[in-house]
């Protein structure tokens, strides 16, 4: 396995995601009776601070429907941990308007690549053009030199 499991670390995250799930409204318990129900939540709002229990009220609690995204929540979420801690595998984000976006997106798809790749292509093809432009230019005013002397 890439990415260690750490297991009071990973609780917490369980935790935190059942409690979102909660709060969204969504059921979180396989109980059908109310009352149960928000026992259940009650108590796991009392392990706030005791994430290893939240194991034991998973096991005991919690929907079958959401065993299998609490899953891949916590896989994913255990990656990004992991991944941040080195710069070069943390995750960046910037800020596109919907449109550039979508010219982007076709200019990569074009390429047959992502979009970093896409990006890293067209900063390349900028610095080139800018380079050959000067270079051109430069040669003008050679030649415009020359041709007045």
């Amino acid at each position: 396995m890439k990415y260690q499991q750490l297991e009071n670390l990973e609780c917490g995250w369980k935790w935190k995601y059942l409690i979102k799930k909660w709060k969204d409204g969504e059921a979180i318990t396989r109980h059908i009776d109310t009352s149960e129900a928000d026992a259940a939540v009650a108590e796991l709002k009392r392990l706030e601070h005791e994430p290893t229990l939240v194991l034991a009220w998973i096991e005991n609690h919690m929907s079958e429907e959401l065993d299998n995204k609490l899953k891949q929540a916590i896989r994913a979420k255990r990656k990004r941990h992991f991944n941040a801690e080195q710069v070069h595998t943390k995750k960046k984000s910037i800020d596109l308007d919907y449109r550039v976006w979508e010219k982007l997106s076709g200019r990569a798809n074009e390429l047959g690549c992502t979009l970093s790749d896409a990006i890293e292509y067209l900063l390349s093809e900028a610095s080139r053009s800018e380079k050959a432009s000067q270079k051109v230019t430069s040669i003008k005013e050679d030649l415009s030199k020359l041709l007045s002397s």
